[in-house]
């Protein structure tokens, strides 16, 4: 199988599909690899370290599409590369579906088999290939809320570890998730005073022996939400309905008894946001203000330190990919896990929550792959 990797055309995203490292695993399972020039500049890897690794260099990423069997990404395809999409190719990368109506219209279209990180599985119920972005996001969630706190930047001018004799900053957590366990995890070796709301009491006990009582923990109701939001410095909002869009958890009514300069940091934006007055935003104006509250609503988090999550995403993408790869689409009627992230095939939407987020009929996947 052939196997190109376009280079990230979103705003400001710097992350790459395929690193050099996984080009070499590609080429020694015998497929053939090209990558469009420049692709991985954005992690200091330049076009000869792809041709060491065995990768051809395509000049455009019209070539790209052209000439490949399958499509490697790391963000959804924008308008532009959508169209170069075709029926009997494989689109493998973060897709976000259901608050896109516009790129599932553009996906269904194309006829391509599309395959999203986002909603592949584990034997464990995870989503191994959203994980380690997850980890990034939630990381870099409370660095962002930190920086969009300060005076300068339309914050209340708190530091979040605050100093001997002042209080520290308060950071509401709201989902016990991935990304919640690691924006604690941050916020907590800051020195703020943390909160995690969450809805599983499991999951609520397994925090608590996590942090060992350096958080708080809240089962999250909607005056538990009020409580924590009316308090909180910065709030980071990591709630995750796999495959379909987030809930609205934060009104706009609720701004008005929040802090003026809070931080509404959304994680859960690539779904359509958690907080009603969110919209997405990118890593070159990545905050807006609204009654009083700073949002920060980035759509690509982990696009802004590639090095650490592009390999990191690599780590995790690989072991699938090459089950695609190496037995195309009979690799998604083997394993359940990888046909869990279909979402769409031949002009059929083939995730329930997509499906039900967009008004689409379902398409049983074991049913559309044996047609």
């Amino acid at each position: 199988m052939r196997v190109g990797c376009p280079k990230e055309i979103k705003n400001h995203e710097y992350r790459v599909g395929l690193t050099p490292g996984s080009v070499r695993e590609y080429i020694a399972h015998g497929h053939d690899v090209l990558v469009q020039t420049g692709a991985g500049s954005g992690i200091s890897a330049d076009d000869a370290a792809y041709m060491a690794a065995g990768a051809k260099i395509a000049r455009t990423a019209e070539e790209v599409f052209a000439k490949s069997d399958m499509i490697v990404k790391v963000k959804e395809p924008q308008p532009g590369e959508w169209a170069q999409l075709r029926e009997g190719q494989i689109l493998y990368t973060y897709l976000h579906l259901a608050p896109d109506p516009e790129q599932t219209k553009g996906l269904v279209a194309s006829g391509v088999t599309a395959v999203a990180y986002e909603t592949v599985t584990d034997d464990r119920g995870g989503l191994p290939l959203l994980a380690p972005m997850s980890e990034v996001a939630g990381r870099l969630a409370i660095q962002a809320g930190a920086t969009a706190l300060q005076k300068a930047n339309g914050g209340n001018g708190v530091l979040l570890g605050g100093v001997p004799g002042v209080l520290p900053g308060k950071v509401t957590v709201i989902g016990g998730g991935v990304v919640g366990l690691n924006a604690a995890k941050m916020a907590v070796g800051l020195g703020a005073d943390v909160t995690i709301l969450d809805r599983s009491i499991p999951r609520l006990r397994q925090l608590d022996d996590i942090f060992n009582g350096r958080v708080h923990t809240r089962y999250s109701t909607v005056e538990a939400l009020e409580d924590e939001c009316f308090s909180a410095d910065v709030v980071v909002g990591a709630v995750l309905i796999p495959g379909a869009a987030a809930p609205k958890l934060v009104s706009r009514e609720m701004l008005s008894g929040m802090k003026k300069g809070a931080v509404l940091v959304d994680v859960a934006i690539d779904q359509g946001g958690c907080f009603e007055t969110s919209h997405a935003t990118t890593h070159a104006e990545p905050t807006y203000e609204v009654d009083g509250i700073i949002h920060y609503c980035v759509a690509n988090m982990p696009g802004a330190v590639p090095v650490t999550s592009a390999h990191a995403l690599n780590n995790a993408t690989l072991h699938f990919g090459l089950q695609l790869a190496d037995k195309g689409l009979k690799a998604l009627v083997d394993d359940p896990h990888l046909r869990n992230g279909l979402n769409v095939h031949r002009g059929r939407i083939t995730n329930v929550a997509v499906a039900e987020a967009l008004g689409y009929e379902m398409a049983e996947p074991k049913a559309v792959l044996a047609a």
